[in-house]
């Protein structure tokens, strides 16, 4: 994992969680990956255990990673398909409206939006 700058505006453990989901979106971790033990991770960020054990107990709760005995902690094989279906409902009812609201607001036409996307839009 790459460094971290931890924000006081949410627990530590869920912007663990946070990462290591953004890590599997990305393709940094692809299912079958092993995750850093949960001792290196704490020795590595100066958390304590406990916090990245709750981060990877939520992750297994939600059988993106699975514990293999003896082993450490895995991507499992469905966690690309389940973030890709869980990100996207939640980008369309929790951050679209919002984007769309900003839009409307700010008085932009689709043109507009096309070329921004194309790097040809915006103010000078």
């Amino acid at each position: 994992m790459t460094a971290i700058q931890w924000s006081d505006g949410a627990p530590i453990y869920r912007q663990l969680k946070e990462r290591v989901i953004a890590m599997m979106l990305d393709g940094e971790l692809k299912p079958g990956d092993a995750l850093p033990s949960v001792r290196q991770v704490a020795a590595d960020y100066q958390l304590n255990p406990i916090t990245v054990s709750r981060a990877y107990q939520e992750l297994a709760d939600e059988a993106l990673i699975e514990k293999r005995r003896g082993l450490g902690m895995y991507v499992t094989e469905e966690a690309a398909r389940k973030l890709l279906v869980n990100e996207r409902e939640r980008f369309l009812t929790e951050e679209w409206p919002l984007v769309l609201e900003r839009i409307s607001r700010l008085g932009l036409s689709p043109q507009e939006l096309l070329l921004a996307g194309e790097g040809k839009g915006g103010a000078s």
